[in-house]
């Protein structure tokens, strides 16, 4: 497959501040101009806030960006890489406070898997704050055989409401 294009969705996440950058909005604007300059832009979702999970501590602001390369994944994941570290991302705990997280979700190669990178994200199935802004964007990219990001959004998003409504005590009667 060298030189052919791919297309890549990369999901954008910060919760702290930068210097130049300013708030964890204007980090993630900054991101996706980065993507921009670096790789053919195919588009981006808008920016959302969601609550921090784990030991974060500050709530994210998160977006998705398709990009086309012709780079392979791990060369791919290599240069999203560079971009977190030129952004002062340093390797720390999982889920702690972070200037700039980029994950590599889907490619249009279909899966991936190798030490280092497993491609559907794992967590994908998991992760609203990927799959609401992928769904605004690429809502029929399939993920898993005929499993789209619309499908896999609406899956989590019924669960959500069950979770809530088992919860509140206002599930199905008894």
């Amino acid at each position: 497959m060298a030189g052919a294009t791919h297309l890549y969705a990369v999901a954008i996440g910060s919760n702290r501040p930068h210097g130049r950058h300013g708030r964890p909005r204007e980090v993630v604007k900054a991101a996706i101009a980065e993507l921009e300059r670096q790789f053919d832009l195919f588009d981006a979702s808008q920016i959302v806030l969601n609550a921090a999970h784990g030991s974060a501590g500050r709530d994210f602001a998160n977006a998705v960006a398709l990009v086309e390369s012709d780079l392979e994944p791990p060369a791919m994941l290599r240069r999203l890489k560079a971009i977190e570290r030129s952004f002062g991302r340093r390797r720390g705990r999982r889920w702690a406070a972070r200037v700039l997280d980029l994950d590599l979700i889907l490619w249009s190669g279909g899966a991936f898997r190798s030490r280092r990178l497993t491609v559907p994200h794992p967590r994908i199935a998991e992760r609203s704050f990927v799959l609401g802004p992928l769904a605004a964007i690429a809502p029929a990219w399939r993920v898993h055989g005929a499993l789209t990001v619309r499908h896999l959004a609406h899956r989590l998003t019924a669960s959500s409401i069950k979770a809530s409504l088992s919860a509140s005590g206002k599930g199905s009667p008894r």
